[in-house]
């Protein structure tokens, strides 16, 4: 035999398995704790970046509106002055171009990276006025930039790259009367205030960076908080096997952890519903051991005498019709829990299913069988089910009683406390009745009551938990009665309100 994957070493029992060739690994599944702190840093980052791009643009743009008003300042104050202004030595108009532009620039102070330069006529540069931040003369003197002096004779303003950075200028030109015309040149350098601007950006970019990193530390500790209770139920889930499933999960009081709670519940039921079929496989194993056991030993002391070969078939083929209704009994039990084990019709005449219900009763033994009352209306149920269920009732009152005895069917409408209105089909005998302590267990698979009169009766025990399982099915129960000694009364209780059925007239007593 040869065993693919797997080698053994030494003798000390160390054992290397490898998965076969042509098996894929099982893949690492995804973690959702990285899921959630991916897309929550993801989000961030790319939130934050938004935001540092936006505010940078918005401090250049700034800049650059600052620089365009205070070029349009000076212009405009230039013009003004022209205008307006007189020579303080003469207090009379200026009456040259040259002396204008000294008291003007004179009286001016230039802002942040602003120059200010004076024409007058042909002559070039009367005067220039630096304000802070302004590049130096060797690094770039604007006053010998011939392309820049020809552009201000074409145009009234622009913008310029000079070695110094960004400059955006303006020019105006004023005629002085009895003298040459002053051009007044106004530029602003904007690179320091974008190196500024660009400090906070870089500022702002670094904080972002900090708390994106804060963030992704917070977010990691709060989804592994969050998350603990699903880190729990996988480990026990892990643990859970079908030979114990006592494992349980301690929970905390926040949302995730109802789950949690939703899976302790999970295998309450599991654990609930195990023990049930276990209980249910042991008691059906004992109850078919019976009848094989007595089979096997009339099978084997069977001899050739045909007298004792007809005694022994006989009780052969009443143990294996025991055997069958066992085996009946047990599937009915088996389906009780799928959902199409009730079929319920509308509109089914309950007068006429009593009467059915009567006729097919009082076939099943000699007993004086009485109608006491009979519900007249229509109600939502399964005729089979609900036939079946009365039967096993009618069929139980028989073992319990003798040839001559009563049995009593009737059927009515009540004002049920806990079900509201609802529909009563009773089975009442005269036999020896049920004692109030095994009103309940009697209702269990498997299960034998202890009579009165001492009497065990056959039966597999699982005829009344049938009946149980079919009116469970109808959302009703099985009441029982009766005082023992006097006779016992079990009594279906089928709702008939507006989910599960009606009734559409009262209950009439039969004549």
């Amino acid at each position: 035999m040869t065993t693919t994957g797997t080698t053994t070493t030494g003798t000390t029992g160390t054992m290397t398995t490898e998965p076969a060739p042509g098996r894929a690994r099982r893949p690492r599944p995804r973690l959702a704790r990285d899921t959630i702190v991916g897309w929550m840093v993801l989000v961030l980052f790319v939130s934050l970046l938004s935001v540092v791009i936006v505010v940078r643009e918005s401090l250049h743009l700034s800049v650059t509106e600052r620089a365009n008003a205070d070029v349009a300042q000076e212009i405009e104050e230039f013009r003004t002055f022209t205008q307006e202004g007189v020579d303080p030595e003469t207090a009379k108009p200026f009456t040259s171009a040259e002396r204008l532009l000294q008291v003007y620039l004179s009286r001016q102070s230039p802002s942040n990276g602003e120059v200010i330069v004076g024409y007058v006529g042909k002559e070039g540069v009367v005067t220039i006025s630096h304000g802070p931040g302004t590049p130096s003369l060797q690094e770039y003197d604007l006053t010998r930039d011939t392309a820049l002096v020809r552009a201000a004779e074409r145009s009234t303003s622009g913008t310029s790259e000079t070695p110094a950075g960004e400059m955006r200028w303006a020019r105006t030109v004023v005629d002085v009367r009895g003298g040459d015309d002053a051009m007044l040149l106004v530029a602003v350098f904007t690179q320091g205030d974008r190196a500024e601007a660009d400090r906070i950006v870089q500022t702002l970019a670094l904080v972002s960076l900090v708390a994106l990193l804060l963030a992704g530390v917070v977010s990691w500790l709060v989804a592994g908080r969050l998350l603990h209770p699903v880190r729990l139920v996988q480990t026990a889930a892990e643990e859970i096997t079908e030979h114990d499933l006592t494992r349980r999960i301690d929970v905390g009081d926040d949302d995730v952890s109802g789950l949690a709670s939703t899976f302790n519940r999970m295998l309450d039921r599991l654990e609930e519903a195990f023990r049930a079929e276990q209980r249910f496989v042991d008691d059906a194993g004992h109850e078919l051991r019976t009848p094989i056991t007595v089979i096997r030993g009339h099978l084997e002391l069977m001899d050739d005498d045909p007298a004792s070969r007809e005694v022994t078939l006989r009780i052969v083929t009443q143990e294996l019709d025991r055997m069958g209704r066992i085996v009946t009994d047990l599937l009915a039990l088996a389906t009780s829990d799928r959902p199409d084990f009730i079929r319920p019709t509308d509109d089914v005449d309950v007068a006429l299913l009593t009467v059915s219900l009567e006729a097919k009763v009082s076939a099943l033994a000699s007993r004086r069988w009485q109608v006491s009352q009979i519900a007249e209306g229509t109600a939502r149920l399964d005729t089979q089910r609900i036939t079946q269920a009365v039967l096993q009732l009618a069929q139980n009152a028989v073992q319990h009683t003798a040839d001559g005895d009563a049995i009593t069917l009737s059927s009515q409408l009540v004002d049920d406390p806990e079900l509201g209105r609802a529909l009563t089909i009773s089975i009442e005998d005269t036999g020896p009745g049920v004692p109030e302590s095994d009103r309940e267990q009697i209702f269990q698979r498997f299960a034998h009551g202890e009579p009165p009169d001492g009497r065990r009766h056959s039966g597999a025990g699982l005829g009344l938990a049938i009946v149980r399982a079919i009116a469970q099915g109808h959302d009703g129960r099985v009441d029982v009665g009766g005082r023992p000694g006097v006779g016992a009364v079990f009594t279906l209780v089928i709702p008939v309100d507006e989910t599960t059925g009606r009734l559409e007239r009262d209950d009439q007593e039969a004549p």
